[in-house]
């Protein structure tokens, strides 16, 4: 009588099963609101909140530093005193150009606290008379297209107004 210990391989399978259950099931869950604030990629943009920033730039940051937004960073003198501006990494750069110190700037955005210290996440930035869009109305941020995208877009706009628009 050969008998091999897999002839009843029911019970076996059901225990993996069981125990991939339990372990796939977190123990602890939170709402997904809570478990977002506590472990997203980065601050979360309360759009309810917004504000509108007039003032100078007095510096501009490229440099990362630790526990702040990763991205360009504008130290803008306000009203009620200097505020760190977060503008992200997706400025083209005409767009970065025109970020000197002493420019005058408007700033629509959202304060958020992060690591005991206060960022204004920027929406849109109006510098050099032009507004750019650096986050959505949900807060994620908007990658600027290249200028040769930009002109590409253009040239084919322009292609199809030449051909009797769209057909």
């Amino acid at each position: 009588m050969n008998r091999s210990r897999f002839n009843t391989p029911i019970p076996l399978i059901a225990a993996l099963i069981a125990l991939l259950a339990i372990v796939a099931v977190p123990l602890t869950a939170q709402p997904a609101d809570q478990a977002q604030a506590a472990k997203g990629i980065g601050p979360v943009y309360d759009a309810a909140h917004e504000i509108t920033l007039d003032g100078w730039i007095q510096t501009v940051v490229t440099k990362h530093t630790p526990g702040s937004p990763a991205g360009i960073h504008l130290m803008v003198m306000g009203p009620e005193g200097l505020v760190d501006t977060h503008i992200g990494p997706f400025l083209s750069k005409e767009t970065k150009a025109t970020l000197q110190a002493g420019a005058p700037v408007r700033i629509v955005g959202a304060m958020v606290s992060l690591r005991g210290n206060d960022y204004l996440l920027a929406r849109q930035l109006t510098v050099d008379g032009r507004t750019i869009t650096v986050r959505s109305e949900h807060g994620i941020l908007a990658p600027m297209p290249s200028s040769a995208h930009r002109h590409a877009a253009v040239e084919k706009q322009s292609q199809t107004e030449s051909n009797g628009g769209a057909r």
